[in-house]
């Protein structure tokens, strides 16, 4: 009877899950079914900045300097300004050489992106430039972008929305199933979440890197005060509660370093999870008032993307190991409990898997590795994923700070298109 209880119980955690995110399932017919609006005219020429936050990647930065030279938007209307936030490199000295309005910083008490953000906004208001600017888009030193990238967001910023977010790529996504992992899931974010919330006339998220955000809202919310581990999901939080919609520029497409040992993902996924449990704390009850109060989707939908969902999964798992356990020991028999513990995995599985699938056959001449890689990889998707489940957990109980992810892939945007190809 007992060992029935709990397969039921693992019955109901696996339906509410479904039930939870079942929506994101209809997101992906979404982009072939809704044809975007047209770009509203005329096109404005903004003046617009580029912020790099980097911290120690001379290895990098100068390939990203050279990809936003080579941009196609009036070199008139485009700024780069690269803060050295705490380098001990040639990071400032190489942004430089490349023209850029660098800012050096130096604080160990205040450490993260969004610190470094804030000191680049106060810095050239007190230089009098920030007036001249209509936007400013946020960059990781070791991203590439193509050749149209500004234009694209330009046009989005011309149509009038105020932030979003842009097509995220990998330029390292066939070294194994780690960078493939993210890689994956980032192509499907932008693509099948982002886009087709826009589609939708939804509100997106920010995510990490590629991203605008125009002037005017950030003198309403009085710079950059976003300094979680998570600053980007902080951020659009904020947004959403504060009434602003987050847009996509799906045309607009950036590269993106992932990372290829465990160790490193290990603690990037670490501060993520952390970071989500912030932005629960911190605004989760304005987000579940916001469902009832403004009846709009972007509320629930929000809640649903920082809501610790794992936990259900967790429970899920504890409850289906225990009575394992407890059959070893003789004590019952824990068959009902296997049989909804395998079925719900099987089940998960195959749901990653054929998102994987759709998001691999939609994009498949912009995921640049072999053939091979790509179909080996897919099946190791789902593998990746779970991986979120103990890492979201010892988040829980673990205190996390900051910790750099080294990017060594110094690469050009030629060599990632063209030949790109182990």
């Amino acid at each position: 009877m007992f060992y029935e209880f709990l397969a039921d119980m693992n019955f109901l955690v696996g339906f509410i899950l479904f039930l939870c995110y079942s929506y994101q399932i209809f997101y992906t017919i979404v982009p072939f079914s809704i044809k975007p609006r047209r770009h509203k005219l005329p096109i404005k020429l903004n003046n617009i900045a580029i912020f790099i936050a980097a911290r120690n990647e001379e290895a990098v930065i100068g390939n990203l300097l050279d990809s936003i030279k080579a941009q196609d938007y009036p070199k008139k209307h485009l700024r780069t300004v690269v803060i050295a936030d705490n380098c001990t490199d040639n990071t400032a000295k190489i942004a430089l050489e490349h023209g850029a309005i660098v800012f050096e910083r130096f604080n160990t008490e205040k450490i993260g992106k969004g610190y470094a953000l804030d000191f680049a906004i106060d810095n050239l208001r007190k230089s009098g430039k920030w007036d001249e600017l209509d936007g400013v888009i946020v960059l990781d030193a070791d991203n590439l972008l193509t050749t149209n990238y500004v234009s694209e967001m330009n046009k989005t910023l011309s149509d009038g929305y105020k932030v979003f977010t842009s097509y995220r790529n990998s330029k390292n996504y066939g070294d194994n199933w780690i960078s493939a992992g993210y890689g994956l899931w980032y192509i499907r974010e932008s693509k099948f979440l982002h886009y087709a919330r826009m589609l939708l006339r939804s509100s997106c998220a920010i995510s990490g890197t590629g991203f605008l955000v125009s002037c005017e809202i950030l003198d309403k919310f009085d710079g950059w005060k976003f300094y979680l581990l998570t600053e980007d999901i902080e951020f659009s939080v904020f947004s959403v509660i504060n009434g602003v919609k987050i847009g996509c520029c799906i045309n607009a497409e950036l590269y993106d370093e992932q990372p290829v040992t465990f160790t490193q993902s290990y603690k990037q996924r670490l501060r993520w999870s952390k970071g989500f449990f912030q932005v629960w704390r911190k605004h989760g009850k304005d987000l579940i008032k916001g469902i009832f109060k403004h009846r709009k989707f972007a509320f629930f939908d929000m809640t649903m993307n920082v809501m610790p969902a794992f936990i259900l999964t967790v429970v899920l798992l504890f409850t289906s190991v225990s009575s394992i356990l407890f059959g070893i020991f003789g004590w019952g028999d824990p068959t009902p409990v296997v049989e909804s513990l395998l079925g719900y995995i099987g089940f998960t599985y195959s749901i990653m898997f054929i998102m994987g699938l759709v998001t691999l056959i939609s994009e498949w001449k912009r995921i640049h590795t072999t053939a091979g890689r790509k179909i080996g990889f897919l099946f190791l998707f789902p593998i990746f994923m779970y991986t979120y489940i103990p890492i979201s957990l010892i988040a829980l109980f673990k205190p996390v700070k900051w910790e750099q992810i080294h990017h060594t892939r110094a690469k050009s945007l030629d060599d990632v298109v063209k030949r790109d190809k182990r």
